[in-house]
């Protein structure tokens, strides 16, 4: 972002907190109403502008650091955490008080028009309303108080039975446990994510695979930990791709050749995690005579870099052959993969984190992130070809996560 485009954000962003900050103390105004000690109110005036105003200058601060540095430390990210946590709070308190006033303005407005101008008087907020609005809006705040404490350590298992009619018969009842997105920079609570790791190797599946984001930026990130993640081991293998972050491309470098150091010594990080890095290649996972390819690509996304190389990876293989692919953004699936005229049977991504925030139930699926990924969780299938994305096992800038549970995937390949 340059200059003059990093300015207008700070502005928009200032502009619109205060905004909020306003809107939200027209309830804080409406509850004293009855206080008749003008010295309360001043009090409770003061304490609120106090707090909001601080915590829109801080927030503001933050993301002027944020363009300075070209890092989202952990020191950000709560930050972060805080202006998330408030803007949704805010937001919805909003969304009654507009209502209301909506009505008073319709209400206004009839009465002008069948009283006369001299009859005219502007309804009052409703103190019940008020109160609905304030105490509704203490449900996101609770929810994202919880998701920055505990719900980014909530790691779920996510089980899918695929059938394919061309799998070979070896590999009926094969399993293959995924996760991505570990973003080790972003860890602060070592034990948390050992008892993840735990959850995942629990699963006793045949291949392990991680789909890239390994890193926030730098590649000593992972160090803390790689004695944690190399636990993973599974019977036919454990291997690895690139995500966009694991480049190093949004931080800034001191020469080419220091960023190009750090990419090296990110790579001999899986090897000391024990996963064989897929670079646009594949490899053959054989079981009883019979084999199935596995292909990794590097990073290829729609708005992000795409230095992956599929038709690379696919050299030597052929359409009769089944084929799992390790590509870490959705969003080649939809561009190259699921069109592409060899056959690709599964896909299994990550990348989106599902935004980290949403609604996630059987039933019902809704995140922010749809708006920008159509497949952004779970499973989909067009004319047999199935991508699978994985919600991110870390999370990155927000340091929390709100309905949208860090995951480890187990895929069953069944035979129909």
């Amino acid at each position: 972002m340059n200059q003059i485009g990093g300015i207008i954000f700070l502005l928009v962003i200032f502009l619109f907190s205060t905004f909020l900050n306003w809107y939200v103390f027209q309830a804080l105004k409406t509850l004293m109403t009855d206080v008749e000690s003008e010295k309360i109110k001043a009090y409770a005036f003061g304490t609120y502008w106090l707090v909001f105003v601080g915590i829109t200058l801080w927030v503001v601060f933050t993301f002027y650091r944020i363009f300075q540095e070209r890092e989202i430390s952990t020191e950000n990210q709560q930050v972060l955490n805080v202006f998330l946590t408030v803007l949704v709070t805010q937001l919805v308190c909003v969304v009654f008080l507009f209502g209301e006033d909506l009505v008073r303005n319709a209400q206004a407005g009839f009465s002008f028009i069948f009283n006369g101008k001299e009859s005219t008087s502007f309804p009052s907020r409703a103190k019940w309303l008020s109160i609905l609005a304030l105490t509704v809006s203490l449900i996101p705040f609770t929810s994202f108080v919880y998701g920055v404490t505990k719900g980014k350590y909530n790691f779920k298992v996510q089980k899918e039975i695929i059938y394919f009619k061309d799998l070979p018969e070896s590999f009926d009842g094969f399993t293959i446990t995924q996760i991505s997105d570990i973003h080790s920079g972003s860890f602060t609570n070592f034990e948390a994510v050992q008892k993840g790791v735990d959850l995942a190797i629990s699963q006793n599946s045949d291949l392990f695979v991680f789909t890239g984001d390994l890193v926030n930026h730098h590649a000593e990130e992972i160090e803390p930990m790689i004695d944690i993640f190399n636990k993973i081991k599974a019977p036919y293998g454990q291997f690895s791709i690139i995500g966009n972050h694991d480049y190093g491309d949004y931080v800034s470098w001191n020469s080419a050749a220091e960023k190009e150091a750090n990419f090296k010594k990110f790579k001999d990080q899986h090897r000391k995690l024990g996963y064989r890095l897929l670079l646009d290649e594949h490899v053959k996972i054989k079981k009883d005579g019979q084999e199935i390819t596995l292909i990794g690509v590097e990073n290829w996304g729609v708005g992000f870099q795409s230095k992956g190389d599929l038709s690379k990876a696919l050299k030597g293989t052929t359409s009769d052959d089944f084929k799992i692919l390790l590509s870490h953004d959705p969003s080649h699936w939809d561009k190259e993969v699921k069109n592409n005229p060899n056959k690709i049977h599964l896909t299994l991504s990550g990348h989106t984190h599902g935004m980290q925030f949403g609604i996630d139930t059987p039933l019902f699926k809704w995140s922010p992130v749809q708006y920008r990924y159509p497949n952004w969780a779970g499973l989909v299938e067009e004319a047999g070809r199935f991508l699978y994305v994985n919600k991110g096992f870390g999370y990155h800038a927000f340091s929390g996560r709100v309905g949208i549970w860090p995951e480890i995937t187990v895929i069953e390949l069944r035979k129909k």
